[in-house]
């Protein structure tokens, strides 16, 4: 049988790889504003964990995480159902099949390792939303001097914190390498290469943009009911001059 060249690609190669990779979207807005949000949120409240001087802009930075977890909660559940969270927790559900089957039986099928990096990413996030409650919580309680052993577990749920957000770092470049592209690229752009519909009808970019104005609001309206805003002038100072805002509690 007798086929036509491609006449285009074949006298113009460099219009043909010009032409432009298919995409579909897979991340709506809401969810990749929640994402920034809560890992920008975390970074800062990490950063101005040390010093009485930061403490407002720390504890300001923790409220929003805990708001910015009620957003995902509820966004899971009563949002689209792509970004429900029914699919993380499949995900993690079958966790006990996947790990039976890194024992060998013999008439198995090979194990799926992509279905395992798949699962500890799924356990990465689970673990971040989950222990924001004892985070906060414990941060809330140190905060308003409930006790003062809620700043040892405040600080071990921070550091701990701090340990899965590695990790998940270190996950995202082993599977970009491991698959030969960029896994964060779609919490980014929302979209993924390749042919097909989009997981996402609708991208809901005026949701996204609601939460960051509301969040932006409530930082505003703390800086605003403080005396002294949320950073004080001798953090800006010791900012501005290179001193380590550590020797505050001296």
């Amino acid at each position: 049988m007798h086929t036509t060249p491609d006449f285009n690609a074949s006298v113009h190669p460099e219009a043909a790889r010009a032409m432009p990779v298919p995409t579909r979207l897979v991340i709506d807005a809401p969810t990749r504003m929640f994402h920034w949000l809560f890992a920008l949120s975390f970074v800062g409240a990490y950063l101005t964990a040390d010093g009485e001087r930061w403490r407002l802009l720390h504890v300001t930075l923790g409220y929003t995480l805990a708001g910015l977890l009620a957003f995902r909660v509820l966004y899971g559940l009563f949002g689209p159902r792509q970004a429900g969270l029914g699919l993380l927790w499949r995900k993690l559900a079958g966790a006990p099949a996947w790990l039976r089957s890194l024992t060998p039986v013999p008439g198995a099928g090979a194990t799926n390792w992509r279905q395992g990096q798949n699962l500890l990413m799924a356990l990465a996030v689970f673990a971040l939303l989950v222990m924001v409650v004892p985070l906060t919580l414990s941060g809330y309680g140190s905060y308003n001097d409930w006790g003062g052993w809620l700043e040892d577990v405040h600080e071990f749920f921070g550091e701990a914190f701090l340990a899965v957000v590695l990790g998940h770092f270190a996950l995202i470049a082993a599977l970009s390498l491991l698959r030969s592209k960029n896994q964060a690229l779609p919490m980014l752009t929302g979209r993924v290469e390749g042919p097909g519909p989009s997981l996402v009808k609708n991208n809901r970019s005026w949701l996204a943009l609601l939460l960051l104005a509301v969040v932006m609001a409530f930082g505003a309206w703390q800086w605003q009911r403080s005396p002294n805003g949320l950073v004080s002038g001798q953090a800006w100072s010791g900012l501005l001059s290179g001193q380590s805002g550590h020797d505050d509690d001296d």
